[in-house]
């Protein structure tokens, strides 16, 4: 029987065939199961599956005579990167059930799912004002000092301020990368990226040495809005690559946030636009916890919730959403069809219910 150390060799090696992309890659796992036997497919058996065409086959068979599996996991060891693949149990709980997720993420510090999967994302202008400044650090902070994990970008601007608000408020942070973790971008914030390591986890989908490319930023996105329960846009122009993530975010039914801002602002037109769309206007961190019902949620010091029901007793939603998944391998839009719940909040009774041990 081959481990799963033998087959993650592969799966990595795969991961670095230019071309595939993470779509491609999981039609290739649904349909053949493991990196090893798909490393060692013939043109024919790779056409098989949707998705994989002649050119990309062709792909697929040329670089298996460049990149040799047992460097790619030597090189991963050798740089300190830990990787988690969507089959195992520690990839992060929200992320897996996004559309399109990452089937590889390599990492640096923790991913927990008990202290993770109440997350908020903060995102805006890579070129804020001291209000954009402030108000994303502050925020930040207060999340922090409510047990909730911030997510960002580690960008120049917002992002910078979101990570460093987190860990001022003693909290969880995790950063992603549009570059290999072993690229870190941009170069400046190569302190904060360690102290986020220490502090959470900073994360990416592509492979160590990968340069951050423009195109990267987008697909990285998607993970940040994928990792959270809702995304806060602080500021952002017109067309920041925060409104991407906003939009990410509505995709996978999470909650959009947004911070008014002085109308006079280029920085604000994009963030002042999202709440006339019907993004929850915030001038305070109540509007989000309020938002969830997080409230008065508390952590423990192992991060479990304390609440008002007694022991690990389960409310009627709870109940409701569990009646649905025992025993079945269900998606959040099954949940949300049988229970008539929104995503946001399916989203949340399941981050309640694994971290009360009720599922994994």
């Amino acid at each position: 029987m081959m481990s799963q150390r033998e087959d993650l060799k592969y799966l990595l090696a795969l991961n670095k065939i230019p071309g595939i992309g993470c779509k491609r890659f999981m039609s290739l796992l649904e349909y053949y199961k493991n990196g090893k036997t798909i490393w060692n497919l013939s043109k024919k058996d790779l056409m098989y599956v949707p998705n994989i065409d002649e050119k990309v086959s062709d792909s697929i068979i040329k670089q298996r005579t460049i990149i040799d599996p047992d460097k790619e996991l030597l090189e991963t060891i050798k740089k300190g990167i830990n990787v988690v693949t969507i089959f195992d149990d520690n990839y992060p709980f929200l992320l897996k059930n996004i559309y399109d997720p990452p089937p590889i993420i390599y990492f640096k510090g923790e991913l927990s799912q008990d202290k993770d999967n109440v997350s908020i994302a903060v995102v805006g202008s890579r070129k804020p004002t001291y209000y954009g400044r402030y108000v994303a650090e502050k925020i930040s902070k207060q999340l922090a000092l409510e047990g909730i994990t911030v997510v960002s970008g580690m960008a120049i601007g917002v992002d910078t301020f979101a990570h460093k608000g987190s860990l001022a408020g003693g909290g969880r942070t995790i950063a992603v990368l549009g570059s290999g973790i072993d690229v870190p971008y941009p170069n400046r914030n190569i302190n904060l990226m360690m102290e986020i390591a220490m502090n959470g986890a900073v994360i990416s989908e592509f492979p160590p040495g990968t340069k951050p490319l423009p195109a990267h930023f987008p697909m990285r996105n998607r993970i940040i809005s994928g990792l959270s329960l809702g995304i806060l846009v602080v500021e952002a122009g017109a067309r920041s690559g925060a409104l991407i993530t906003a939009d990410c975010g509505l995709e996978q039914g999470r909650e959009v946030f947004s911070v008014p801002g002085n109308i006079t602002s280029v920085n604000s037109k994009g963030t002042n636009r999202l709440i006339k769309q019907g993004a929850k206007l915030v001038d305070s961190v109540e509007d989000i916890l309020e938002e969830f019902c997080l409230i008065n949620l508390e952590r423990s010091s192992n991060n479990d919730f304390k609440d008002n029901e007694v022991d690990d007793e389960l409310s009627e939603e709870e109940k409701l959403v569990m009646q649905n998944i025992i025993g079945q391998n269900i998606t959040t839009d099954y949940i949300v069809n049988m229970t008539g719940f929104s995503p946001k909040k399916v989203n949340l009774i399941l981050s309640k219910l694994e971290l009360k041990g009720k599922i994994k």
